[in-house]
């Protein structure tokens, strides 16, 4: 395990889970929120899919997770979008433990720093349920992305899955891991 993955996780058994145990009155260890998982997905236009575009695109997400992507393809055809069935047309990465914790330490303390004119992360995109999704706009903000091999900018979709039951226990969840949500 390197660093980093212990700092996490010992933070979250150490600090994490009795401040959320007083904060929310949980009776139980198992009621306390804990990060399950951590999605990314990637995708493209139909009209824009190559496969050189597609290798390009998983190749960078394998960098960015440190595991290989999944190729998803389109489940049906609609020819507004000019989309054919079983069209390749993204990839996704789904990591959990050891991958899940070395990227949430790289994400926070060196990708959002990157993030030009930041102001903290929007606190308007809980699902309800107690997961939270973002938007990237690049990929070049991630280290081991070289500029020059970049083909073209292209954007991502980051979740973080959460055993809690409702936002307010998984902004508290991600903050004490040090997401920085935007102030009011």
């Amino acid at each position: 395990m390197t660093k980093e993955i212990v700092v996490l996780k010992k933070k979250y058994l150490e600090e994490i889970v009795p401040e959320l145990q007083k904060r929310f009155s949980y009776v139980n260890k198992m009621q306390i929120p804990k990060l399950q998982k951590i999605c990314i997905n990637r995708s493209m236009s139909a009209s824009k899919s190559t496969n050189k575009t597609l290798d390009s695109m998983v190749k960078e997400l394998a960098t960015i997770s440190g595991q290989k992507p999944q190729v998803t393809k389109s489940k049906k055809s609609i020819s507004n979008f000019k989309l054919r069935e079983n069209l390749e047309i993204g990839c996704k990465v789904t990591m959990r433990g050891e991958r899940m914790y070395n990227f949430l330490y790289v994400f926070i303390n060196l990708v959002l720093p990157k993030i030009r004119d930041f102001r903290g992360i929007p606190v308007n995109s809980f699902d309800g349920q107690g997961n939270y999704s973002m938007g990237l706009k690049d990929q070049i903000i991630f280290p081991g992305i070289n500029f020059d091999q970049v083909e073209s900018l292209r954007g991502m979709d980051v979740t973080f899955v959460t055993s809690a039951k409702n936002n307010e226990e998984c902004r508290a969840l991600l903050e004490h891991f040090g997401m920085p949500f935007r102030k009011n």
